[in-house]
């Protein structure tokens, strides 16, 4: 299997690509191959008299590929310009990438400091599953949020396609999660004993029977109220490493607009979040 890992050759990002544990849970989901992908500004012209940008880019790119290398993992390195979510999904469709990877630094709407400013448009427009990876910075120093990349996983679901779509990860997932919440949010003002929390609390145990089957230790919740509020307050319960969500099918026009759910999660949560649009996207 392959992955798009989009880098933009910072201190930051070169942790990521070298924590060991990280790299073991890509190569338990299955990734044996990565294109390393950086994309420069259209304007900066590497040849330029007395500029050495390309040199510095290619040896930055090489060092964080030996990285990778030393893992064991078959790698491509791309340096290409233009739009850096353009670029990135382009060249994810063109290697028919299973998994693009981003870098995220910094949870609040002022610290949301992603890379290239580009991970919230790869989140928008990315027809493939997208993990976004929290790197977080501590004593002057970055590491990444939670190593343990799959191990606990929260699961939000709506009972969607798309929802339903995004529970087909855990055929990948199941050799790396140990344990798994699994949480469906019922509007406000239904109380348990009506028929459609019921049904949600038998349909969630159904997918938690599955879970079990498959060795992985699994418990479920029905709350009430404001969907990302909840699904956040669950993850501050549970203490994720990655929040698996379905993303909502929407034309490429209407994937620009702001609001859906799991854009709002992706850009406020502090765990990893694993977004997989739905199949008819791509």
């Amino acid at each position: 299997m392959r992955a798009v890992y989009a880098t933009d050759l910072s201190e930051a990002i070169e942790t990521a690509i070298g924590t060991r544990t990280c790299l073991e849970c890509l190569g338990r989901y299955g990734i044996d191959t990565i294109d390393l992908v950086t994309v420069t500004s259209p304007n900066v012209t590497a040849g330029m008299p007395g500029s050495d940008v390309g040199k510095r880019t290619e040896a930055a790119l090489e060092r964080q590929r030996d990285l990778l290398e030393r893992e064991g993992f078959a790698v491509e390195t791309h340096v290409m310009r233009g739009t850096p979510h353009r670029r990135i999904n382009g060249l994810a469709d063109r290697v028919d990438a299973n998994l693009v990877i981003v870098g995220s630094r910094g949870q609040s709407p002022l610290e949301q400091r992603l890379i290239g400013g580009t991970a919230r448009n790869v989140a928008r427009t990315s027809v493939r599953p997208l993990l976004v990876q929290r790197i977080v910075e501590r004593d002057d120093d970055h590491e990444v949020a939670d190593e343990h990349l799959f191990q606990r996983i929260l699961y939000a679901t709506d009972f969607s396609e798309n929802a339903e779509h995004a529970f087909e990860q855990f055929d990948r997932l199941q050799t790396a999660t140990k344990e798994a919440l699994l949480v469906h949010v019922a509007p406000p003002k239904r109380r348990a004993g009506s028929g459609g929390v019921d049904d949600a609390e038998e349909r969630l145990t159904d997918l938690g029977d599955d879970l079990r089957s498959r060795g992985i230790e699994t418990t479920t919740q029905v709350r009430e109220g404001v969907a990302t509020d909840e699904i956040l307050a669950a993850e501050a319960e549970f203490e994720p490493t990655t929040i698996l969500l379905g993303a909502r099918g929407k034309s490429p026009m209407r994937r620009l607009l702001l609001g859906s759910v799991s854009e709002d999660v992706t850009a406020r949560a502090n765990s990893n979040v694993l977004l997989v649009p739905p199949s008819r996207v791509r």
